[in-house]
């Protein structure tokens, strides 16, 4: 601990005693596979890599979808090729071969379940023989998490999806190529089979024409080719474009302000379902060119929260007849007309089975129709899946991003025998690259739901491991090759500030023994992916008393050369202004110029009681608890040198003195680029 002189001070500089370590950073393969199977044993023992090759038997597209994904995780992984021969073999088929389906039988692991397959990996070779070739090609989703970079670890596994649809929601904009192209085979991976696609501001040739296509809406072109690539990995296809309610889309512009509901709204809403015009010139000519683009087996037109902001009814006509028949009328007349283009309809539950008309709404929808119940909050069971099932209508479950929604919901679909599940994401119509950077919890959710729409009886991943659906979803969003990177750890202990641990109020943040980071690994230590040293805290000055007279700024003095510098961090406190930049660190290189690294709350560091990873720019680190309880957690930002040719002679913390004060627990050089 420094004296109270030495932290009165404005600045702390000192040079730093390395250690070189060989892996100081180290991407290495998941031990949980994901979905979790319904059946699985491992035994001691791998199969070699050296001479293997694909066998494939049978020639159904799923077949060739399965090896074009076990060569991309070679190549991706292991940086070689997946041969498509060799002395041993990877066997994938389905039981219609019968010595492939006697085969299984010995193994023990043969099903029949739809989408099902029997995996087993042994010194003779790895199998995957699917209940069909959709089951076979899930199975070599599993097989891709038995790789590591001495083999593919023995394994005999029978396994089944629990639920029959596993859809996830993705998006359409501006933005859609950079991340469905990530998203789509991530999503495939997870064993999902349908994404649901939010299509309201797709540029359709009606809109173009009209004058309300929006500016930030992907084309025609584009959303054609996403559909196709879901199909390639796959997931059907659902558009969803939202009808009735939340149609802000039909007015861009402010154009078919004659068909709005409420004339007195200021931010059109809904649509007049009275006015022949909404269905002959926007809404019909929209679902048609919907079915031509995508070529859908069904289509999702919304429905839901129709009275949520206006009016509804609002005009005299419609009054007079009342909700509940301006409702069906309308849901009828879409359904209608999509059932002679050959597509069935899905529609949200919450207006059609709202409490005043849930006794006799549903009963006047056709039979066909699919009902999507959403419902954001864990439940102990959700009993509208069961109404809706009541009143003849195919029942799916939605749920979103809290913590245990998605793996309740799931294992309610189960128990009610609904047809499966839906993991939403409202990140915004035009907001596709949130997903990585802004709203990541949200697609952390995915990794949720692609493990208990498969497996709802699976124990939810936070309980296998806090981080495990995060760190799952940074890998499969952006994989990076299973190797080692060497680097140098640096020892921040002559610039402490505050110890870890608060036996005394003096420490730490100030507030005693039960609430530190004493339960934090000290010494040379693993914390995620990353090696460091940790001794202590370098934390700077804030606007909270506890650290008001803390140094401004602390300078480490490196004289080394790096690719890369991992930054083990944190805040004190939280600060309610999201992207507010709370410090710095700036680099400086022996010829005198420097890089600034600006940290944004939220986005490149987050406090340590702050667990929502709505930014992926930061990795998961360390998470632990308090004495008293309190879950915490500490990141890592990997910052990627720009100069790695040039020698790094300091870096420098800086402290912008907010509410969310700068405080650096590990700092590690790492040798090897992204």
């Amino acid at each position: 601990m420094l004296t109270t002189a030495l932290l009165l001070t404005s600045g702390l500089a000192a040079p730093a005693a390395l250690t070189p370590v060989p892996d100081a950073l180290a991407a290495t393969p998941g031990k949980v596979l994901i979905p979790a199977p319904q059946k699985a044993s491992f035994s001691a023992g791998m199969l070699p890599l050296r001479g293997l090759g694909l066998k494939l038997v049978g020639n159904a597209p799923e077949l060739g979808w399965a090896a074009r994904d076990l060569k991309a995780e070679w190549l991706t992984r292991l940086e070689s090729k997946l041969a498509d021969s060799g002395n041993i073999s990877i066997t994938i088929g389905t039981r219609a071969d019968q010595g492939l389906a006697a085969k299984a039988l010995a193994a023990g692991v043969y099903t029949e379940q739809p989408e099902g397959y029997a995996l087993w990996v042994d010194a003779t070779g790895a199998y995957i023989v699917g209940a069909d070739a959709k089951g076979a090609y899930y199975g070599a989703q599993t097989l891709r998490q038995l790789l590591t970079p001495s083999g593919l670890r023995f394994a005999r596994i029978q396994d089944f999806p629990g639920l029959k649809q596993r859809v996830a929601m993705i998006y359409l904009d501006s933005y859609s190529k950079s991340v469905n192209d990530r998203l789509i085979p991530m999503l495939a991976e997870l064993k999902y089979n349908a994404v649901l696609i939010m299509s309201n501001y797709v540029q359709w040739d009606v809109a173009k024409a009209g004058g309300w296509a929006a500016a930030g809406g992907a084309s025609k072109a584009e959303a054609a080719r996403v559909a196709d690539l879901a199909r390639s990995y796959g997931l059907e296809p659902i558009p969803l474009i939202e009808t009735l309610g939340h149609v802000n889309w039909m007015f861009q512009g402010g154009k078919n302000l004659d068909l709005v509901q409420d004339p007195q709204s200021q931010n059109p809403y809904a649509y007049d379902t009275l006015n022949p015009e909404t269905y002959s010139r926007v809404v019909f000519p929209v679902l048609k060119e919907a079915v031509e683009t995508f070529k859908p087996k069904q289509i999702h037109i919304g429905h839901d929260e129709v009275r949520n902001r206006d009016r509804f009814p609002a005009r005299e006509n419609g009054k007079a007849l009342g909700f509940q028949k301006l409702f069906v009328d309308d849901t009828v007349k879409l359904h209608d007309y999509l059932k002679t283009l050959n597509v069935g309809t899905m529609i949200w539950h919450d207006a059609a089975f709202a409490d005043a008309v849930a006794d006799s709404l549903p009963a006047q929808l056709p039979k066909d129709i699919t009902v999507a119940s959403w419902n954001y909050n864990p439940a102990p069971d959700y009993p509208i899946l069961s109404a809706i099932k009541d009143a003849g209508l195919t029942a799916l479950g939605a749920s979103w991003r809290d913590p245990l929604n998605t793996e309740t919901y799931a294992l309610a679909a189960l128990k009610r025998n609904a047809d499966g599940m839906i993991q939403t994401r409202w990140t915004g119509y035009f907001g596709n690259p949130s997903i990585w950077d802004g709203q990541a919890d949200q697609a952390v959710a995915y990794v949720r739901g692609g493990n208990s729409f498969w497996n709802p009886a699976a124990k939810p991943l936070a309980e296998v491991d806090p981080t495990l659906a995060e760190t799952t979803y940074r890998d499969l969003y952006s994989p990076t090759p299973y190797a080692q990177h060497a680097g140098k750890l640096v020892d921040l202990s002559k610039l402490v500030t505050r110890p870890l641990a608060d036996p005394d109020e003096k420490g730490w943040i100030q507030k005693g023994p039960d609430i530190d980071l004493s339960k934090l690994p000290t010494g040379n230590v693993k914390i995620g992916a990353y090696r460091f040293l940790v001794s202590g805290a370098v934390m700077l000055k804030g606007s909270r008393g506890a650290v008001s007279e803390l140094p401004v700024q602390a300078t480490i003095e490196l004289n080394q050369k790096a690719d890369r510098l991992a930054f083990l961090h944190t805040t004190g406190w939280t600060t309610p202004i999201n992207r507010d930049q709370i410090g710095r660190y700036e680099i400086t290189y022996a010829d005198g110029s420097k890089v600034v690294q600006p940290l944004e709350y939220g986005r490149h560091i987050r406090a340590w009681t702050e667990l929502t990873p709505t930014s992926m720019v930061q990795a998961p680190g360390w998470r632990g608890q308090t004495a008293d309880g309190l879950d915490v957690n500490l990141g890592v930002l990997d910052w990627l040198n720009p100069k790695p040719d040039q020698v790094i002679k300091s870096v420098t913390l800086i402290s912008e003195g907010k509410d969310a004060n700068l405080t650096l627990i590990g700092l590690t050089l790492i040798w090897g680029g992204k």
